[in-house]
């Protein structure tokens, strides 16, 4: 029989937050897959488990995924860790897990641990409707445009960023999203843990006084559904009502399917439109 791929959560900082259960799959699995072998072999060395260990990263991650697959068909049980938190989240472990589910190798969660769902908590935000963007990419036309899309998140967003690219992100988002309320969490659940709230113009003028360290969190507040009814509205106001059906017959769409959806950009009744719509041929 094949052996199973455990999704096991480690400490984000505090060893203690690792669960019972992590520690007994830990100690109960032939081989242990991991992205940093010298960092897992310290968290590994402190509960006094001996496994033999698998380097598995963004850098060989085809090379091992297929390995690893052959592994669990041969009947090895295998055990899946980050650097820290949950494995498979903005995380080459992704990969592992499809190809897993293709070879129908039976996937176990060993849940614990989470950066983002942590800072989310505490940052006073809203955790009714929430996103999770990871890193921006490091290309700045493809950060940019990233953010653009989501300058009309009514979600609260939830980005991952790095000391070194902290300032010029937060300023790029102040540019794309304007002034939002952000929480800015460092350093979860270690000795210096840090959380920031407020307008992103302040966020931005408290890192500027201080030497920036540790891996960041950023939760940023969504756009009020008002006011994206606002901006929806404003792309209208150059154009008229007439015009506006045009645009949408020349798409090819029929009348009909036209009015409603002037109608709907437009947050006005269909009977409105219609009446305009009937004089166009």
């Amino acid at each position: 029989m094949a052996g199973i791929l455990y999704l096991c959560a480690t400490p984000i900082g505090n060893l203690e937050d690792i669960t019972l259960r992590c520690i007994r799959i830990l100690g109960e699995v032939d081989i242990i897959a991991a992205e940093d072998t010298r960092h897992t072999i310290r968290l590994l060395n402190h509960f006094e488990i001996r496994k033999p260990l698998i380097s598995y990263h963004e850098h060989n991650k085809y090379e091992k995924g297929s390995e690893i697959v052959e592994l669990l068909k041969s009947g090895k049980n295998i055990a899946l860790v980050s650097d820290a938190g949950m494995p498979a989240i903005s995380d080459p472990g992704e990969e592992l897990v499809r190809l897993c589910i293709d070879s129908d190798i039976d996937i176990i969660p060993i849940p614990g641990p989470s950066a983002s769902l942590t800072a989310l908590i505490v940052s006073g935000l809203s955790t009714v409707r929430f996103c999770f963007e990871g890193f921006l990419s490091s290309n700045k036309k493809e950060r940019r445009e990233r953010l653009q899309k989501l300058s009309n998140e009514t979600r609260t967003i939830i980005l991952y960023e790095a000391p070194h690219r902290l300032l010029d992100t937060l300023s790029e988002i102040k540019e794309q999203l304007g002034e939002r309320r952000i929480s800015v969490s460092r350093e979860i659940t270690k000795k210096f843990e840090e959380t920031v709230r407020a307008d992103i113009s302040e966020v931005i003028s408290i890192f500027k006084e201080r030497t920036i360290k540790g891996e960041f969190v950023l939760i940023i507040e969504g756009i009020n559904e008002k006011e994206l009814i606002d901006i929806e509205l404003k792309k209208w106001d150059n154009i008229s009502i007439e015009e506006h059906l045009k645009m949408y017959l020349r798409q090819g769409i029929d009348k009909k399917e036209a009015i409603k959806k002037v109608a709907e950009d437009r947050k006005l009744p269909k009977k409105e439109i219609y009446k305009i719509g009937c004089n166009i041929e």
